[in-house]
């Protein structure tokens, strides 16, 4: 019996583990092609915003550059040709909003920062449509300062005793019970800084303490326990600032598993998992550097443990996930590991003395190079501002290390540049630290498994301003499919859109070349379309990070700064309000959507008649005015007789579809008709031909548009302001009387570095002291990024 047994078992014991193995390796290709399946229909941006500096008094200008890069290479990305800028308060509300144009990944805009705002912290955030499909976690968020001398400070509210949060991290995800965890952990101050002196304990519920523990670096750290089945587990905070803080541990399971990761050697990774109480002998470790696959590793479980191998050389830089999957592809663990990326960039900066006195030219040479020292071209910007005790560096504004790190973590980071500037032992563990505690996914397992196509409700503004409405039937209040809507912007060009809506009644027009401030008019074909309403909606992204900016604290060593900031802004907005109202004039295709007219009649060339049926039937050819049923009808002729129905009739770009109001209009106001005699087909629309209209003035000077109609003013894409800075290159200018107490000297947010030699350009101090930083800040093609800083003095 003992041996017909062996004969039976081997063969089945065999058999068995080329089954599981089978089934795993299955798993694996399963995983890898969901995940390459998902990413091949969900491309994702990254955008970075640097701002001329980060404290601001109201009536200043707020000037700034956006990137907008592909988030896995960070090359700059033309997908979206509109980014949006929001400064939102503590409330989530916006008191600034404007849309930037992006050509080819780059663009700049500025602010005013109203006089109305509090003294506070504001976030700063930036986002394009694209990036409204997915979390506002996404978005780029950035803190900055503005005072308002005409208000006084508010009184800060009491934060109980002690003020400052406590977070707790398991690595991979869970405590279970048996199994020794690493648990990070980290505290943080009411204005978001880690609190960097204070020591803790873990306490069982008998009051036992199984744990110690202290911060490493900006209030985070970590420790190792094993949780018993059946306790409950706190920590207590004790600082000498602050009453101590209790606060409970994530919950214990009793069943799951557990992961560690740590550097073995130079280069490789070991992962481990252990496990209790599942089910299933084999593991698959999945590593993945944003959309790259780096690695798929199975392992069998053996005494409930299980080990990995990774090289570090197929994990890509920056920051990867290592998901642990069972055997039924569920993710049972999960944390990141950082690599850090190779300064391939650097910005050669300097200016050309280190003391100048008033009113003095500064000259600055500026060169993009490579490890080798190669001069590379580059896209830079500059910022040239006064460092007092209201202002600082900025250095948590760096591109480099917000493109890396900061844009794929979750929440505030306090000084991400340290973690890749050190190398040494504490940054390392600092940086292990950091992944542990705040570490996030772009999308979710589930829908990734699943093989479930992400929702994307926003489409990626890739011509222009895409501008979103709703139509809804006035007499039912449902939405309304299927009916065609046209929006126009009244002026001298034509600019007409025209859209059907879907069933959601949602309607897009995909507008060109809109820029600065105006009206616009949505409406349907009155004729026909009567019972329907229009709604524009709001081009903003109305979700919000859970992540507040940090709390500041008016103090009075901030007076002095505050007084010179008011008065230098005061004086500018005195002195040079002309100066800081000049905007680059866009360059824009000037024709109508139906390009060239088959026939432009200036109508000052012909006998001018007092009605429009005159002017019609006595010259405009391609035309015939008809009268039927007491109402007026015009039929378009060309070589090949009588088109169908009335034509398309715009005055000043506003779609006139009562001929009986065409017929009306007064034709001594009108400059210049164009016709289009043919069919033509624009967007979900078929016009029988085209009459446009247009008045000296470009206001429909006038003429009443449809009570239906809704008419809305609309900030378009924002006209770009020139910087200004005076020249004093003569004795008489640098003697002007005219003050000039600018603390920002400086501002040029579109410099392009040459392939070889540098990039020259000057700008002059003025009457304020004291010591001025600069700081470059760019990219280039290939997605390198770099910054560098300059400072010199002015007494």
């Amino acid at each position: 019996m003992k041996e017909t047994k062996k004969v039976i078992t081997a063969p089945l014991l065999l058999g068995m583990i080329l089954l599981s193995l089978n089934s795993l390796a299955q798993t694996a290709t399963q995983i890898t092609d969901s995940f390459n399946k998902y990413w091949q229909t969900t491309v994702q941006e990254k955008v970075f915003v640097h701002t001329d500096k980060s404290a601001y008094v109201t009536g200043e200008i707020l000037w700034f550059k956006a990137y907008d890069v592909d988030a896995t290479y960070h090359k700059p990305l033309g997908l979206s040709k509109v980014v949006y800028v929001d400064v939102l308060d503590d409330r989530q509300n916006a008191i600034i909003q404007t849309k930037i144009e992006m050509k080819n990944g780059i663009g700049s805009g500025s602010v005013y920062v109203p006089v109305s705002a509090s003294n506070g912290n504001y976030k700063l955030r930036a986002y394009t449509n694209w990036m409204k499909n997915f979390s506002p976690d996404y978005y780029f968020e950035k803190t900055i300062t503005i005072i308002n001398p005409l208000k006084s400070p508010e009184p800060q509210a009491k934060v109980p005793s002690p003020g400052y949060d406590v977070q707790f991290f398991p690595e991979g995800g869970n405590l279970v019970a048996g199994l020794d965890s690493k648990v990070a952990f980290k505290v943080t101050a009411s204005d978001g800084t880690g609190l960097s002196e204070y020591r803790g304990f873990v306490v069982d519920q008998k009051n036992d303490t199984v744990a110690k523990f202290q911060p490493l670096k900006f209030g985070i750290g970590n420790f190792s326990f094993t949780p018993a089945a059946g306790n409950s587990y706190k920590a207590i905070i004790k600082s000498a600032n602050s009453a101590p803080l209790i606060k409970e541990l994530p919950t214990v399971n009793n069943q799951g598993y557990v992961m560690y990761v740590k550097d073995a050697g130079s280069t490789q990774i070991e992962v481990t998992v252990k496990g209790t109480g599942v089910e299933g002998r084999e593991l698959y470790l999945f590593a993945h550097t944003g959309k790259l696959v780096n690695a798929g590793i199975t392992a069998a479980m053996n005494n409930g443990t299980a080990s990995f191998t990774i090289d570090k050389a197929k994990l890509g830089y920056g920051v990867s996930h290592l998901t642990i999957f069972n055997s039924a592809r569920q993710p049972v663990c999960e944390r990141l590991y950082f690599k850090r990326p190779k300064q391939n960039l650097s910005i050669d900066a300097n200016a050309d003395q280190s003391l100048y006195s008033h009113r003095k030219k500064v000259n600055v040479a500026i060169a993009a190079k490579d490890l080798s020292g190669q001069v590379k071209p580059a896209n830079l910007s500059m910022s040239v501002y006064k460092i007092d005790s209201l202002q600082s560096t900025d250095a948590a504004g760096e591109i480099f290390s917000y493109l890396w790190l900061k844009s794929d973590l979750r929440g505030h980071i306090e000084s991400p540049g340290y973690y890749l500037r050190n190398t040494d032992a504490e940054a390392d563990a600092a940086l292990d630290n950091l992944m542990l505690s705040q570490g996030w996914r772009r999308f979710q397992w589930d829908n990734v498994l699943g093989n479930r196509s992400a929702a994307f409700n926003f489409l990626p503004e890739y011509d222009g301003h895409l501008i979103t409405g709703k139509i809804t039937n006035t007499q039912t209040g449902n939405v309304a499919k299927d009916i065609v809507a046209y929006l126009s912007v009244p002026g001298k060009r034509v600019q007409l859109y025209a859209a059907k809506s879907d069933s959601a009644g949602r309607l897009i027009f995909n507008t060109r070349q809109l820029y600065g401030p105006g009206e616009i008019v949505a409406q349907t074909n009155s004729e026909r379309d009567s019972t329907y309403h229009i709604d524009i909606l709001s081009p903003f992204s109305e979700q919000y990070s859970k992540y507040p900016a940090p709390k500041f604290n008016l103090t009075r060593s901030m007076q002095n700064a505050v007084e010179e900031g008011n008065l230098g802004t005061q004086v500018q907005n005195i002195y040079w309000a002309n100066k800081i109202k000049q905007f680059y004039e866009p360059q824009v295709d000037s024709s109508g959507f139906y390009s060239t007219p088959y026939k432009t009649y200036l109508l000052d060339n012909y006998t001018r008649f007092t009605t429009m049926e005159e002017v019609l039937r006595e010259y405009i050819r391609e035309v015939w005015v008809t009268r039927s049923q007491k109402r007026y009808h015009i039929k378009v002729l060309n070589g090949n007789g009588f088109l169908d129905g009335d034509p398309l009739v715009m005055l000043d770009d506003v779609p006139v579809f009562n001929i009986d109001k065409v017929m009306a209009i007064d034709p001594l106001k009108v400059r210049k008709l164009e016709d289009v005699p043919y069919r033509y087909y624009w967007g979900p629309s078929v016009y029988e031909g085209i009459l446009s209209f247009t008045t000296y003035k470009g206001d429909l000077d006038g003429v009443e548009i449809d009570p239906r109609a809704v008419v809305l003013d609309y900030e378009g894409l924002q006209l770009q302001r020139e910087f200004y800075s005076p020249v004093y290159d003569t004795e008489q200018a640098a003697k002007s009387r005219v003050p000039d107490f600018r603390n920002l000297l400086y501002w040029a947010p579109e410099i392009n570095t040459p392939a070889q030699g540098k990039h020259q350009l000057s700008f002059y101090t003025s009457d304020q002291t004291g010591k001025y930083i600069g700081i470059i800040q760019g990219i280039t093609a290939e997605g390198d990024a770099a910054s560098q800083y300059f400072s010199f003095d002015v007494k």
